[in-house]
């Protein structure tokens, strides 16, 4: 069974051409190819209300306004509590 499916894919492989020129390396524009794809999905599709970069985008402010928390550049105001009012 693995015998036949690793035929196949030789065969297949086979079919690319380029194998005495290019060697392995034939194959790196299919991938190039395949990664800008990759890249125009997560820019221009979206799931739901939002794309990839759109949550990469706010994660990553997310993150640096947490930083800044910690860092103390950034101080929240807290809640004073209700003194009574003296008459």
């Amino acid at each position: 069974m693995f015998q036949r499916k690793s035929q196949n894919i030789k065969y297949f492989l086979s079919l690319v051409p380029g194998k005495r020129r290019f060697g392995v390396y034939r194959f790196l524009p299919v991938f190039f190819c395949i990664g800008g794809v990759m890249e125009w999905v997560m820019i221009n599709v979206r799931i739901g209300r939002e794309t990839f970069y759109d949550v990469y985008r706010r994660k990553k402010s997310e993150r640096e306004y947490q930083q800044k928390i910690e860092d103390g550049l950034i101080v929240l105001n807290q809640p004073v509590a209700n003194k009574p009012v003296a008459k």
